[in-house]
């Protein structure tokens, strides 16, 4: 009788611990798209691009994302890697977007895509994104997504080539 007694707390424990520890299996990998990249600083040392993002949330529930680390290459280049805090909520089977800016020095880091980013003002570039949204979920494990497409830069504004 008192083996029953300690067993079963043991077992409920065991349960719980399995149950907490695979929340991350439980979290579908939303899908990520890399929309646009838009120029918004064209100097001789550094470029700053804005990156936009579409998500959209295959699960019955919100994701509450407090921070993304991601990778993305253009035509096999890597172009942009990095983290960066955010507050965003893709509603429960729906969508969203955001945007992260990023600085580059593509004359010293990677000449070659200068090339890619003069071309994809005139035809689409083939990317691969990479990456995992951090939840505000407690005892979630991140959301690891992967993805590619095509991406074409809008127009580089004057704006851009004024600001250096």
């Amino acid at each position: 009788m008192k083996t029953r007694t300690l067993l079963l707390p043991l077992l409920s424990s065991i349960v719980l611990l399995t149950a907490c520890a695979s929340t991350g299996s439980l979290v579908s990998a939303p899908d990520v798209s890399l929309r646009n990249v838009e120029a918004t600083e064209l100097g001789f040392s550094e470029q700053t691009f804005l990156l936009e993002f579409d998500v959209s949330n295959p699960n019955p529930f919100p994701l509450p994302v407090r921070s993304i680390s991601y990778g993305v290459d253009l035509d096999g280049y890597r172009f942009a890697t990095g983290s960066t805090p955010t507050s965003i909520m893709v509603p429960a089977s729906g969508a969203s977007e955001f945007a992260i800016s990023v600085e580059v020095d593509l004359m010293r880091t990677a000449p070659q895509l200068l090339y890619i980013v003069r071309d994809s003002l005139k035809r689409d570039i083939p990317y691969e994104l990479h990456g995992q949204f951090a939840l505000d979920i407690p005892m979630a494990e991140p959301v690891r997504f992967r993805t590619n497409g095509a991406v074409r830069m809008r127009e580089i504004s004057q704006q851009a080539l004024k600001s250096h």
